[in-house]
């Protein structure tokens, strides 16, 4: 079974695998759940250092605040399975995250406030405004309509010649307030017309699918 644990190390940190050193802050923690849950699902390797090497959890401590950051730190709290491996005389910790049916999952910060998390590479990027209120929009069973606008025109005709758009160019270039810009771009992605990525870890907008099929 060691074999199973060293091929995963040796693939490296990345969309779906997260390694650590230690668990010393649950909040910290917290938001590596999130990012899973929000994301693709994952797992988090506990006792391996970000270079692949294995120095094993320092107690059975560090189960517990695990525990604590997916039931305390976590909003909706996130469900793991977690199994124990022994390998060269250290215990390493595997906790499996599943992808959330229900996001957004929110993990506290230092400061008490409640923010959502997405997994691009191998970081946990903070979600903005537009991905939250896409991922309560698409857990309503409710339809979606929006009237076709200039604003709209705009903002198809760029990405026709252009690769992507960040969400303060759409305003600049459609002169709308932060709700109305967050608002049409919720009803296109919703709709498949748009979609969310990342260049260089930014949350920027591209030509959806749906449109491309048009």
């Amino acid at each position: 079974m060691s074999a199973y644990i060293k091929q995963l190390i040796a693939e490296g940190e990345g969309q779906r695998l997260d390694f650590k050193f230690e668990i010393s802050d649950s909040r910290k923690i917290a938001r590596t759940l999130s990012a899973f849950a929000n994301t693709e699902g994952g797992i988090l390797l506990v006792g391996v250092k970000d270079n692949g090497r294995i120095t094993g959890i320092r107690s059975d401590e560090e189960f517990y605040m695990l525990e604590g950051a997916a039931r305390l730190y976590c909003r909706p709290e996130i469900n793991f399975t977690v199994k124990e491996w022994h390998i060269e005389g250290k215990t390493i910790l595997e906790a499996r995250i599943s992808k959330s049916s229900t996001p957004p999952h929110y993990a506290r910060s230092e400061n008490g406030t409640w923010l959502a998390y997405v997994r691009v590479k191998d970081e946990n990027i903070l979600a903005n405004n537009v991905m939250i209120r896409v991922w309560k929009r698409r857990g309503r069973p409710v339809g979606t309509l929006i009237r076709y606008s200039e604003k709209e025109k705009l903002l198809f005709d760029y990405l026709e010649e252009n690769e992507n758009i960040s969400f303060s160019g759409f305003q600049r270039l459609a002169r709308l307030n932060h709700y109305r810009a967050s608002t049409i771009l919720v009803n296109l992605i919703v709709l498949g017309l748009v979609d969310i990525t990342f260049r260089d870890k930014k949350i920027v907008y591209t030509m959806g699918s749906s449109y491309k099929l048009r």
